[in-house]
């Protein structure tokens, strides 16, 4: 079915506006994928706050034109699904890759991360990459690590002492 022209001024503008707001982007190939699974992609997608979208690859061109995703032109090339990472730039990544998993005819093509493309293999690096809240855990956690050493530190000079006392006590105890 025929894409009327406005229809395409207003997918090339979502697009666009997802790409300006997105920390990192993943296209795959998602030929021979059914509708079902199609389905519960764009369910886990929402869920991670990953912005999903199939389009055309002349439309997705334009669309990435003067953003910093511009770099994906040349990963694009048949059927294309675009997944821009809008709260964590891992999102997109776990989304895909754990969707891949289970469907063998999905494949990631490329990635992109701060206007650099990256090859569908470095998708483990990005889909490692801490959430914002566990990026927060171990940031508190190296700051809490040498309070905690100090704390342990002061409460052990007292208890050693005091078992030396003890010691003292029970030999004099055993001599009388």
């Amino acid at each position: 079915m025929a894409i009327r022209l406005n229809e395409k001024q207003q997918i090339v503008a979502e697009v666009n506006e997802a790409a300006k707001s997105a920390l990192s982007a993943v296209i795959a190939d998602y030929h021979g994928t059914t509708v079902e699974e199609m389905t519960a992609l764009r369910k886990t997608a929402r869920e991670n706050n990953v912005y999903l979208r199939v389009v055309r690859n002349t439309l997705l061109r334009r669309a990435v034109e003067g953003t910093e995703y511009e770099c994906l032109n040349e990963a694009l090339v048949g059927p294309t699904i675009l997944a821009f990472s809008q709260d964590d730039p891992g999102a997109a990544a776990r989304v895909l890759k754990d969707f891949a998993k289970e469907n063998e005819e999905f494949e990631v093509k490329a990635l992109a991360v701060s206007g650099n493309l990256l090859p569908a293999s470095q998708i483990d690096a990005l889909a490692k990459l801490p959430t914002y809240d566990q990026a927060i855990a171990m940031l508190m956690s190296v700051i809490l690590a040498p309070v905690t050493k100090l704390a342990r530190t002061v409460i052990e000079v007292p208890s050693k002492v005091t078992r030396g006392v003890a010691a003292v006590r029970d030999q004099k105890q055993e001599a009388a």
